[in-house]
């Protein structure tokens, strides 16, 4: 199981408390979290990546294993630690301002 975080306002709009442990088929990426992210939550679709280009929304970054993977290609195979469950795939939400 991958264990995935993620911010307050959408552990809200999921209705989830903590994080969230996903089964996720076939090689452990950004994409494969995402999309099985979005299959058991439909309503978080189009708040963490855009709806028709799947790109990452801009205030939203993705962390694993202490490393910013937010700039990573969505298809790289994420860290065996997530993999194996030992650490969370984070999905945070960014901050803005000066």
């Amino acid at each position: 199981m991958i264990r995935v975080t993620l911010p307050h306002h959408l552990r809200q709009l999921a209705n989830v408390s903590g994080e969230i442990a996903l089964k996720v088929e076939g090689q452990i990426t950004q994409r494969s979290i995402l999309d099985a992210l979005e299959g058991c939550y439909p309503m978080l679709r189009g708040t963490i990546r855009d709806q028709i280009t799947h790109e990452r929304r801009a205030f939203i970054r993705f962390f694993a294993c202490g490393q910013d993977l937010s700039l990573e290609s969505p298809d790289a195979p994420l860290p065996d630690q997530v993999v194996s469950g030992a650490e969370k795939f984070m999905i945070v939400g960014a901050m803005a301002g000066g």
